[in-house]
């Protein structure tokens, strides 16, 4: 039945046309591509919008990088990307920058995620995913460690905005722990043994100081003898 209504349209098209069905359906496809082309120098911009792009969600344009100053280590693991509410820091050798416009690589779920919240620099001179370099402490590094680690500060100062600094932590004194001798002796005071020594003084001198005592009181009988 198929091939009846075939064989009987193409009789129709060579009849009514004078062309060969091949001809016929060529030209009949170039008409619809010659209209589509025409018809586009007519349709609206909105209506030639792509439809892939109407249907991306505006994304809310980043906050203004807020300026902390100095905060413990403690306080910066609370900008690690887990509060969407809170910007994204991270530092390298104790300077703070806001990553938040880099959250794919930083955030939670990016590849970086683990140096998010932290001074990572010795893990970045040592391109190291292990917990214990997320530190940092950098010291024992090697000449070529130190110089990537450059190149990351460098790339972070060019790119993120500082936004404050680790505070550094001062050790604090042992309580209980006895002053040091030096301390000791000037709050004790002068010690009873130099005024003694003082006191004493010199054998020698004292020695000397006799003899010549003497002499002077031999010398003053004889002044008084001839008179």
């Amino acid at each position: 039945m198929a091939l009846q209504l075939w064989e009987t349209l193409k009789e129709a098209i060579t009849v009514y046309t004078g062309l060969s069905p091949a001809a016929f359906f060529t030209v009949l496809a170039l008409a619809f591509a010659i209209y589509h082309f025409v018809s586009g120098f007519f349709v609206s911009p909105e209506e030639h919008r792509p439809r892939s792009l109407d249907a991306q969600p505006l994304m809310d344009p980043l906050p203004p990088p807020v300026q902390l100053g100095e905060v413990s280590e403690e306080e910066l693991k609370q900008y690690d990307g887990s509060d969407p509410k809170k910007p994204l820091l991270m530092a390298i050798k104790g300077q703070i920058y806001d990553v938040s416009q880099s959250r794919m690589f930083y955030g939670p779920g990016g590849p970086y995620a683990l140096f998010a919240g932290k001074d990572a620099s010795r893990a970045l001179a040592k391109m190291s995913f292990e917990e214990k370099d997320l530190t940092g402490d950098i010291s024992g590094l090697g000449p070529f460690e130190l110089e990537a680690l450059q190149d990351w500060e460098y790339k972070f100062m060019s790119k993120y905005v500082k936004v404050g600094s680790i505070k550094k932590e001062v050790p604090a004194t042992e309580e209980g722990s006895e002053p040091s001798g030096t301390n000791r002796e000037a709050e004790d005071g002068p010690s009873k043994n130099s005024g003694e020594e003082a006191a004493a003084g010199n054998p020698e001198e004292t020695s000397r100081n006799a003899g010549e005592e003497a002499a002077k009181a031999v010398a003053n009988g004889d002044a008084e003898n001839k008179e």
